[in-house]
């Protein structure tokens, strides 16, 4: 695994090209164009259906200049399954020479919620890919329906603030919590935000053999009601929450890669998001200091997991 530098990126290919139909200012594509510029190997790319898949390979055309297989909603990390089982045979029989990595992209509903049996399958199993969640925090391909990484107190489709219900009343689910437990052998946190250290990590991942997880904070401005320039700005505020800490965990040691000097309140970044607009009327406000609860206690056990986990002298 070589030295990630931005000399060594400027001469790097983009393997999505421009044209594609994701809406002005979405997380995802600047996110799968930080994740292919990383990859030092070739890859192919299996993608759930979902925001990235639909906007991107729209019949007769592709933004992929790599191998790509679309998936059924559910089933990303199956599809890859098999593609890197058929590249271990044929490996073996001799019949393909060759480094090739293997990438499967998700959002959120497709991996927290309907995908999750394919991923957790292929985690123990122990395939060697990379799986990929763009977690913007809700089903935005198919109408802003709430999915179980939507932040509580948050407005959607299906979960609409009212006079009797504010929103989502349930913490949204700790994937990269519930990925650890299956003992893999590489999973991080990443934000747009930090484009070098989510490169690292997507880099550290396709060098590591056996099954690696990403989990990548990505805007939405159409369902998160935000600015169309305000993906980067709005991923960046989530990591100075703590909303969205950035760690990885290596062998099961726990790691921050990015501690705010100034923890900043999770209102500043509520409140550039229309989504949360209704938490802000006094009768709501109850919610905010739930949420803030929530991440402090999350980000004191993460930091106390992190000291513990240091080597002797050097608890940075």
């Amino acid at each position: 695994m070589s030295k990630l530098t931005l000399k060594e990126l400027s001469k790097q290919e983009e393997l999505l090209t421009g044209g594609h139909r994701l809406c002005a200012g979405c997380g995802a594509s600047i996110i799968v164009r930080q994740i292919l510029l990383a990859a030092e190997d070739p890859v192919v790319v299996t993608s759930a259906t979902g925001c990235l898949e639909v906007a991107t390979t729209i019949f007769p055309y592709t933004a992929w200049k790599v191998p790509f297989f679309h998936s059924a909603f559910e089933n990303s990390a199956a599809t890859a399954s098999g593609i890197e089982a058929m590249y271990q045979s044929l490996k073996k029989q001799g019949k393909i020479e060759g480094k090739i990595k293997f990438i499967a992209f998700g959002g959120d509903g497709g991996t927290y919620d309907i995908g999750f049996q394919s991923l957790s399958g292929a985690l123990e199993r122990g395939h060697d890919f990379t799986y990929i969640c763009y977690d913007n925090g809700a089903y935005m391909n198919t109408g802003i329906q709430r999915s179980s990484s939507t932040p509580i107190g948050a407005a959607t489709t299906t979960s609409p603030a009212g006079k009797v219900v504010p929103g989502k009343m349930q913490h949204r689910k700790n994937l990269t919590r519930i990925v650890e437990a299956h003992n893999i052998p590489y999973l991080a946190q990443a934000s747009p935000s930090k484009p070098m250290d989510l490169m690292k990590k997507v880099r550290k991942a396709l060098a590591t053999e056996g099954p690696c997880f990403l989990n990548i904070i990505s805007p939405c401005n159409r369902g998160w009601r935000s600015a169309l320039d305000g993906a980067i700005r709005e991923s960046q505020l989530a990591v100075d929450t703590c909303f969205w800490p950035l760690y990885e965990v290596e062998e099961g040691k726990v790691k921050i890669n990015f501690k705010p000097k100034e923890k900043r309140p999770i209102e500043e970044w509520l409140k550039i998001q229309g989504r949360f607009k209704h938490l802000f009327k006094p009768e709501n406000g109850w919610l905010i200091e739930k949420m803030q609860q929530r991440i402090d206690r999350d980000w004191a056990d993460l930091l106390a997991r992190h000291e513990a986990d240091q080597p002797a002298g050097d608890k940075s």
